[in-house]
């Protein structure tokens, strides 16, 4: 409980920071672009005419199955590079490569081969995520103390009963701390590859606002997507303070 509130306290910081920011830059500038932060809280129960719940989940949906298939190939990976050092000079190699390439250049590739659903872009937020899933599992693994393998293997622990219960509880915080960050990206990247082939997405909901010069909307839907983005960030910091309880929590 102490942890909600303290995120709480900090998210109630950042967020009274940024409004300052943005009255001043309102009030410094005085442009329609940047309307008041008073004038779309005023408006904020248009969201609910818009059906902004509905942008929501399929935003999460794509997040949630983006994030899922980098847990289920990115896990397996980082640990087989951990464990194989023919495995790991073979692949690091393409990941090290790979890595810095922006994977919004790829969307036009990812529409064609899994077409302007859904498909292609739970395929860029997967490429986002993935990669950092496998850095963090496969330095993770490599970081952990030998001694503490010794007591199961001298057991006749099996390679499966030793990943299970020594390997996965070792790697999951920084696990947790990579998805965390990886989130925000992926958060982020939703206005721009939803902006395509579909007509719901917190991204669509933004720039359908911006392409009608409804600029009231166009705030309240960065406002909405920053506020999703910052609950996924608590729910996976929590979930780490629930599963990683050995692990010194984050202040």
């Amino acid at each position: 409980m102490n942890r909600l509130l303290n995120k709480c306290l900090i998210f109630l910081q950042g967020f009274l920071l940024l409004n300052i920011i943005w009255y001043l830059a309102f009030a410094i500038m005085r442009t329609t672009v940047i309307p008041s932060p008073i004038t779309i809280y005023q408006n904020f129960g248009t969201v609910f005419a818009s059906q902004i719940f509905i942008h929501i989940l399929f935003s999460l949906k794509r997040i949630g199955a983006g994030l899922a298939l980098s847990l289920a190939v990115g896990v397996p990976v980082g640990i087989l590079m951990a464990y194989s050092e023919n495995a790991n000079k073979i692949l690091y190699p393409l990941i090290y490569f790979s890595y810095p390439i922006p994977k919004t250049a790829l969307l036009p590739v990812a529409m064609m081969l899994w077409g302007m659903r859904d498909g292609s872009k739970v395929a860029i937020i997967f490429l986002i995520v993935v990669f950092q899933v496998i850095v963090s599992a496969r330095d993770s693994v490599r970081n952990i103390d030998p001694s503490v393998y010794l007591v199961t293997v001298s057991a006749g622990a099996s390679r499966a009963q030793i990943i299970r219960h020594i390997t996965l509880p070792a790697i999951l915080p920084e696990l947790l701390t990579s998805v965390r960050v990886s989130l925000g990206t992926a958060v982020s990247i939703l206005f721009f590859v939803e902006g395509y082939g579909t007509k719901y997405g917190m991204g669509y909901y933004i720039l359908d606002a911006w392409s009608r010069i409804d600029y009231i909307d166009m705030y309240i839907g960065i406002v909405v997507i920053s506020i999703v983005g910052f609950a996924l960030f608590v729910a996976i910091d929590l979930l780490s303070g629930l599963l990683c309880r050995w692990s010194t929590p984050l202040k």
